[in-house]
């Protein structure tokens, strides 16, 4: 423990050395926060994740309608209405004694 002692008498007696640590860990302290692989890196990304997590749910409930809407046009179960609907909408037709009414969603769609 001699060394130990000896060690700790000098450290206490040197200012500089005193002032090396403090920087050293000023520096570790800063990149620990703001670095490449720092806090506030880790909340941005973090942030991205999620909003990247709400687009793909969005994106997979689109999906989900527009493979509900194939299966109804399918030849295995085929929807009539379904198909009247489409072949109206593709034709740009409707009957003499009818009324259109245009929805802005479904014409986004």
């Amino acid at each position: 423990m001699s060394w130990l002692s000896d060690f700790w008498s000098k450290v206490k007696g040197s200012s500089g050395f005193l002032f090396v640590i403090i920087l050293t860990f000023i520096y570790f302290s800063f990149y620990a926060v703001k670095g490449e692989r720092g806090l506030l890196r880790y909340v941005y990304l973090t942030e991205e994740v999620g909003n990247a997590r709400s687009v793909a749910q969005k994106y997979a409930e689109e999906r989900r309608d527009w493979e509900e809407k194939v299966r109804l046009l399918s030849s295995d179960s085929l929807d009539l209405d379904m198909l009247e609907e489409r072949a109206r909408i593709v034709l740009n037709m409707v009957g003499m004694d009818e009324f259109v009414i245009l929805d802005e969603e479904e014409t986004k769609k």
